[in-house]
């Protein structure tokens, strides 16, 4: 019996030994996807103790939590951190085949130097342990502990990228921040805020925003701005894919109506997001950005939950929708105006891997790795999703482009959620090579594990690295 994660966990070949330690193990993390807070690298956060990193907005841990009975009010409600803390023990220890176990060990382990497996039992002498740790660590320490090159932080048109002027103007930084263009609040035409957002876009943009013309000048001007301080990312989350062409005068129809407050029908809707997804799309070609599209997301399923807490608490689930046709005319659109960008697709359906696969090979060329299938996301990036999500790759496209993975956390804890990721990838080819699938060729193993791992990534997005 192997030992509970030891320095071969997860990894059954000698290959994959060699592989992981030799190559993956020690190489920089490129997060070209998070949620963590710009203005908390800045100001350099402690934290009092470790509920405070590791629990408060884990949605993640917050689920397993309500999983098990914890009561709410031990989750994201008044009791203390420590009660909190002892609550996540108790229900982690459950949790046997779940990534957060892993993860959480993996996080107790390089952090913060504790090898006891956490439980209700182990849990007092855990949170002291880890609590006089935290007291030497900031939020830049955990950073530059796990050995991170890139943080691309998740950002709203409308945001005046303070906190990324100044973590640039201050330069004492050990990895590149740069922000990552994210306008769901644009594109989403029917939610109930849309027309005071766009108030909020004329008072950045400094004129008013009251047609479709005046839409599009913003949108230049915030990706210039965007741009002008390192950002090289966009990102969209969709439910669906959508595409219902129309003219320029009927769009402009559409916005029209949905500021004066009227009721959009789903074919208005859709054919405001396909106009502005192209228009978008074509000036991050323009640009040199990389897109990416999140989609089958169905969120805020509980509306008690959500009346109660809001959103992004865990409330969130896999929407069974059908991608291929409208992403594949979405794409061709993109294409057809010669501005289809790097783009990187995501389903949180796994069903939908070899769909997007397929369907962004149509449009490869011209640039190494142009279409991604992007990595195992959200209720997938566990040993089993990433499994299958590197085996779609290597099935129907090519494994030795692809860019890798990301932590699309709010935790400064999160980067061991590479170290898993290399250490599935590591086993897998491992597991190639020993069954006589791949020839052990120790140069093109190198160049495919450290290019998977973060070479790949780093040519892929183009961003200036310290």
């Amino acid at each position: 019996m192997k030992p509970f994660m030891d320095p071969d966990f997860l990894l059954q070949t000698e290959i994959a030994k060699h592989l992981f330690h030799e190559y993956a193990e020690s190489l920089p993390i490129y997060d070209y996807h998070c949620h963590i807070s710009p203005k908390e690298i800045y100001e350099d956060i402690h934290y009092e103790n470790i509920t405070q990193v590791w629990l408060y907005g884990d949605h993640y841990k917050w689920r397993i939590m309500r999983a098990v009975g914890t009561p709410e009010e031990l989750i994201t409600g008044s009791g203390s951190d420590y009660d909190k803390f002892l609550a996540y023990a108790k229900a982690l220890s459950q949790a046997i085949g779940n990534p957060l176990y892993h993860w959480s060990h993996l996080e107790l382990k390089h952090y913060f130097g504790i090898e006891e497996t956490l439980s209700e039992k182990t849990a007092p002498l855990i949170w002291e342990k880890a609590n006089a740790k935290l007291k030497d660590l900031s939020c830049r320490d955990l950073i530059r502990m796990s050995n991170v090159a890139l943080v691309a932080t998740t950002d709203d048109p409308i945001d005046d990228l303070q906190y990324h002027q100044l973590i640039a103007e201050e330069g004492t930084m050990s990895a590149t921040v740069v922000p990552a263009f994210r306008p769901d609040r644009l594109v989403e035409i029917t939610k109930p805020d849309f027309a005071s957002y766009i108030q909020s876009l004329s008072a950045v943009v400094g004129y008013p925003v009251e047609t479709l013309d005046q839409v599009e000048q913003a949108v230049y001007d915030r990706i210039a701005y965007f741009h002008a301080r390192g950002g090289r990312i966009s990102d969209h989350g969709l439910d669906y894919a959508p595409f219902e062409p129309a003219s320029k005068e009927d769009v402009d129809a559409v916005f029209r109506k949905a500021l004066g407050g009227a009721t959009l029908t789903a074919k208005e809707r859709d054919q405001y997001r396909t106009y502005l997804l192209i228009l978008l799309a074509q000036e991050y070609e323009k640009h040199d950005w990389t897109m990416q599209l999140h989609m089958a997301a169905i969120r805020n399923v509980n509306s008690r939950l959500f009346n109660k807490l809001g959103p992004d608490v865990g409330n969130d689930a896999i929407l069974d929708v059908h991608l291929a046709e409208k992403l594949g005319g979405l794409l061709d659109a993109m294409q057809a105006g010669g501005r289809l960008p790097k783009t990187i697709l995501y389903s949180l359906n796994p069903n939908d891997n070899y769909t997007l696969l397929t369907i962004g090979g149509c449009f490869a060329g011209e640039t190494a790795g142009r279409i991604q299938l992007g990595s195992a996301w959200w209720f997938n990036d566990h040993i089993d999703g990433m499994r299958q999500q590197l085996r779609t790759v290597a099935n129907v496209g090519v494994l030795g482009q692809f860019i890798g993975m990301l932590t699309d956390s709010r935790s400064f804890l999160s980067y061991f959620r590479h170290e898993y990721f290399r250490r599935i990838v590591c086993d897998l080819v491992g597991n190639w090579v020993e069954n006589g699938e791949y020839p052990q060729d120790e140069a093109s193993l190198r160049d495919i594990i450290t290019g998977i791992c973060y070479n790949n990534a780093v040519r892929f997005f183009g961003i200036d690295l310290k």
